[in-house]
């Protein structure tokens, strides 16, 4: 019977909280999922019980830890949906807000009242970040006015703010570990992407208090031990906190300059490690890609509705996504009809908080299977938009795209990335990339691979998908594409 110890790596993305155990070799050898509900009680409101994102990482764990019967686990590893925040008691433990996720538009107000100041220029330029929802800086000061005396108990110290993974690693530690990530860190747009510390304007300028956010470490090092966390045995070692975008080009081995990945989940993050942060174009996010023992900075460009563009045009159509994707693959041609899913604003690169979403090219010779196609093909475009402008601002070629997410697993969708592209697509055929990106750096806190050469020496499961249209066969409906979204920003 095998002893050797092993990793668990927890991802806890928006819609599932999923668990891994990670192999000195990199192997997964066992798994545990669980879904997750998102709740909308307001438009553009989007938040989850922080008590239900637990219990879901506890059910992912246990069925994880179910597969691998009594084999010690010599760390840990923690990924997160980015850019989500909660305020909970410091005494207690216990959440006096609900999560506020990274889809939330609660805070627009707040947003574009910052947006029009001067302060935004330096917002812009200390975080890397354009002023937008998104990121939880105006969460969190809409939260601190709205909580009865949550302003003053945070003041006193007695609420403590995190992002997911704070969250996790206070429950897994019992309380005794108060602590996030250089990558999660850089997107609350109150840390200083030059010094990688909390910055006194920024936290100023937002109206919070330095006493309520964790202290800041590198994605890959010792944080404190489990204590009390049901199902795993006390004294675990945490090793490592990443964002769950951050994660997964670091579980592809996407370590240096000119490789770049496309995550496909309920939204889309195209990022590319580059040298350097200057500069001041911020269509595209300046961020920490992660600090294993060297820091590494990237370019980012987040879209808001991928994946959950899809799910509305299918709750719409009262079609499955699986039908859907079946509709669309039959379908020749979109029949100049396009689908700009900004149900919630645009993100990246056009950031406008207020655009709504359109559909354009409707006539009546307009079926299910048009529609189905217009939103699944949304997904490439919107992939497209970002991808040509990151290899505009990096100044380097990007010759291949590292794919991964859900919707990878969708071959039409594929071939018409690639052939918008006109690049070849490696798709990791493997679901749990950002909880493998974890274990590597909890794995690497560890000892076990010391360097990235190690990392990269990892059997990893991909496959290549090329181009199957020549260039251009496709420009004219990518610039359909290009006409709708402006029409939706001259509506917005």
């Amino acid at each position: 019977m095998d002893t050797a110890p092993l990793l668990l790596a927890i991802d806890e993305g928006t819609t599932n909280a999923k668990a891994i155990c990670l192999s000195q070799e990199g192997q997964i050898l066992s798994k545990g999922s669980h879904a997750l509900s998102v709740s909308h009680p307001q438009p553009a409101w989007s938040e989850q019980d922080p008590q239900a994102i637990l219990q879901g990482v506890q059910l992912a764990v246990a069925q994880a830890l179910e597969g691998v019967g009594n084999r010690p686990l010599a760390g840990i590893g923690v990924s997160n949906q980015r850019e989500s925040i909660l305020l909970w008691e410091r005494s207690t433990g216990q959440p006096v807000s609900p999560v506020v996720i990274w889809q939330c538009r609660r805070s627009l107000e707040i947003c574009q009242q910052l947006a029009q100041s001067e302060q935004a220029a330096v917002v812009q330029h200390k975080t890397g970040l354009p002023v937008d929802p998104l990121f939880p800086a105006a969460k969190v000061q809409w939260l601190l006015q709205t909580i009865p005396d949550a302003r003053s108990r945070a003041e006193n110290g007695e609420l403590c703010c995190g992002t997911i993974d704070t969250w996790l690693v206070w429950n897994l530690t019992g309380g005794q570990e108060f602590v996030t990530d250089a990558s999660n860190a850089s997107r609350t747009q109150l840390l200083n992407l030059f010094d990688q510390q909390w910055d006194d304007e920024l936290l100023a300028i937002f109206d919070i208090p330095r006493v309520c956010l964790p202290e800041v470490k590198p994605s890959a090092a010792p944080r404190g031990v489990t204590r009390g966390f049901p199902g795993l045995p006390d004294g675990i070692p945490v090793l490592a906190q990443i964002g769950d975008s951050h994660a997964s080009l670091y579980g592809q081995g996407g370590f240096l300059p000119g490789m770049i990945k496309a995550s496909y989940g309920t939204g889309s993050s195209l990022m590319t490690p580059v040298a350097q942060v200057s500069g001041d174009d911020y269509r595209l996010a300046r961020t920490i890609a992660w600090n294993d023992g060297q820091l590494t900075y990237a370019l980012e460009g987040n879209i808001t509705h991928t994946g959950a563009g899809v799910g509305f045009m299918s709750r719409v159509l009262g079609k499955s996504v699986e039908e859907m994707a079946r509709l669309a693959a039959e379908q020749e041609g979109n029949d100049g009809v396009y689908f700009v899913p900004a149900l919630s604003g645009l993100g990246a690169p056009h950031w406008k908080a207020d655009a709504t979403g359109l559909i354009t090219g409707l006539t009546d010779h307009v079926t299910p299977a048009t529609l189905s196609r217009a939103a699944i093909e949304s997904m490439a475009f919107q992939v497209a938009d970002v991808f040509y402008l990151m290899e505009e601002m990096s100044g380097t070629s990007l010759d291949a795209v590292l794919v991964d997410g859900g919707a990878t697993h969708n071959d039409w969708l594929m071939q018409f990335q690639a052939n918008v592209l006109q690049r070849p697509l490696i798709r990791n055929n493997t679901a749990e990339v950002s909880a493998i990106g974890a274990g590597y750096l909890a794995g690497k806190a560890l000892g076990w691979w010391p360097t990235r050469d190690d990392l990269g020496l990892l059997k990893r499961y991909t496959q290549t998908i090329e181009p199957s249209l020549p260039p251009g066969a496709l420009e004219a409906s990518y610039d359909g594409w290009k006409q709708a979204v402006a029409r939706t920003l001259f509506d917005g």
